[in-house]
């Protein structure tokens, strides 16, 4: 199987797409680590700049380059340019995993054009999803476990490859907030659509709609059983596990101010709504049946649902849990403990939340403002957060402009710490807080270890060759950290034999 790397090519105009075309050549046909071009000048400052911190919080970790060409642009300029990723460029990445996976891109080809194809035959990399899948229910024809190795194959490239960074940040984030676990039932294959419909569709749009495609995704039907959520008769009693999880996790919060009467109030409002299982034709098909929906008045967080609205309960239930302050609060308070700290300060969630209000819901504006508190650009904040595995293990391949394929000998790595993405069981999705990943620290350093020496097959970097084009040692460490290095760095770096690793096992490279 073809390897895989991150490219990217300098240039303009029809230059530029010559470039890329040939890049994506390389790329496709052999293990190709990222054209390093323009200026590669290091960090220079004792500490943590504006332009270091932005970069780790805002990406899974800058690439050789990436400081320069953000201090030339400038950080406001750089986190706009992220909060548009339609707008940004990222034309070899989207292109590797249109020709990889076709039913992981396709729908964002209405998000983010790309240039025509030019016709090249280009090597496939996911065999099992190469062709378009239109209709959900084309998924059953793949093994499972076929299909969720090759979209967690496909979620690496892209937090290596492409350029909207911020964008795949989010799409993790989302991912977790919205967890599904494949293992349960048919979500085995419909987590494919839930992350490519769902998911990636609305990760930087607007979060009423990404909330009721999450609603009426067929995956999380099955997960949270709303597929058998019904009333056909006064007795029956509707199934309140995806209405729970819509208060507690997706908006209100554990602390919002629902109650338990609230939750049998949503779970009516949502009867009705079901998807069809491989057993039965147009398999994977969300429908409302309107003979098991209980169409009574209803009664949630203090407003009545009038009775008769039939399919139209869903709406007035996400409405009012979008709009209700608990919800701002919730999202604000995690958006601010992704972005900020792991105990996010008041002021920050204050004004995130604020803002999420006047924006109703827009996630992009939310995040300016966050990016914007005085609290985000503190000083004492960086260098501060502890990585979690994913970000651990692509900011090292980022860090390094590691060649990598992300097959299953990379990706068993993040099974080992606990953090592959796609495999954590319960709706809460994987922790945020340092305390549960601090275990962790063994199997960081085996990989660190096997990355430095090119002992994971499919994964390749060029030691000499980034420390030439740097400058020496100093700039090599200088972009590892995100700072100028200390004597005591320097000279462990130098004096150790294992340079690299200890670098990237440090606890500096460890925290962002």
């Amino acid at each position: 199987m073809a390897g895989a790397g991150a490219v990217v090519a300098a240039g303009s105009g029809c230059s530029r797409a010559r470039d890329l075309r040939d890049e994506a050549r390389r790329w496709l046909g052999q293990p190709t680590a990222r054209v390093l071009a323009g200026s590669l000048s290091a960090p220079a400052a004792p500490e943590i700049d504006p332009i270091s911190h932005v970069l780790n919080r805002l990406t899974f970790g800058p690439r050789p380059g990436d400081y320069a060409r953000v201090a030339a642009q400038g950080v406001p300029a750089f986190i706009a340019q992220q909060l548009a990723p339609q707008q940004l460029g990222d034309w070899v990445c989207e292109r590797v995993i249109r020709h990889e996976c076709d039913s992981l891109a396709d729908p964002q080809s209405r998000l983010f054009p790309r240039p025509t194809d030019d016709g090249d035959t280009l090597t496939r990399l996911f065999p099992a999803l190469q062709n378009h899948a239109a209709r959900v229910g084309e998924l059953y024809e793949y093994k499972d476990k076929v299909l969720l190795e090759d979209l967690t194959r496909a979620t690496l490239l892209r937090a290596v490859l492409s350029e909207r960074q911020l964008y795949e940040v989010m799409v993790q984030f989302w991912g977790d907030h919205f967890n599904i676990d494949p293992s349960k039932g048919e979500a085995k294959w419909l987590k494919v659509a839930d992350d490519r419909d769902v998911i990636r569709v609305h990760a930087l749009g607007n979060f009423r709609a990404l909330l009721r495609a999450s609603a009426v995704s067929p995956a999380m039907l099955w997960y949270l059983d709303g597929r058998v959520n019904r009333r056909t008769k006064p007795e029956d009693k509707p199934n309140e596990n995806y209405a729970r999880e819509l208060l507690e996790l997706h908006t209100l919060g554990v602390h919002g101010g629902y109650t338990q009467q609230d939750v049998m109030e949503v779970a009516r409002c949502l009867t009705g709504w079901t998807v069809r299982d491989r057993k039965k034709y147009f398999k994977g098909r969300v429908e409302f049946v309107a003979r098991q929906h209980d169409d009574g008045a209803k009664r949630v967080l203090g407003e009545t649902i009038p009775a008769g609205l039939g399919a139209g309960d869903l709406d007035r239930v996400l409405e009012i849990v979008v709009r209700h302050p608990g919800t701002a609060r919730h999202l604000a308070w995690k958006l601010c403990r992704r972005f900020i700290s792991d105990e996010p300060p008041e002021a920050a969630v204050a004004a995130t939340a604020a803002a999420f209000t006047a924006a109703q819901g827009d996630i992009p504006a939310t995040l300016r403002t966050l990016f914007a508190t005085p609290e985000f650009l503190a000083p004492a904040v960086r260098g501060a957060k502890f990585k979690r595995p994913m970000h651990f293990v692509v900011s090292a391949l980022r860090a390094t402009n590691a060649a990598t394929d992300a097959a299953r000998p990379l990706s068993d790595y993040l099974v080992r710490l606990g953090h592959a993405p796609f495999r954590y069981t319960t709706p809460d999705g994987y922790p945020e807080e340092a305390q549960h990943w601090q275990n962790t620290l063994l199997w960081r350093w085996n990989f660190v270890a096997a990355l430095a020496a090119n002992r994971i097959k499919g994964t390749r970097i060029e030691p000499e060759e980034l420390r030439e084009r740097l400058g020496g040692d100093d700039a090599l460490l200088a972009t590892l950290l995100g700072r100028r290095p200390a004597e005591l760095e320097r000279s462990a770096y130098q004096e150790s034999g294992a340079g690299l690793a200890l670098v990237l096992a440090s606890p500096a490279f460890q925290y962002c």
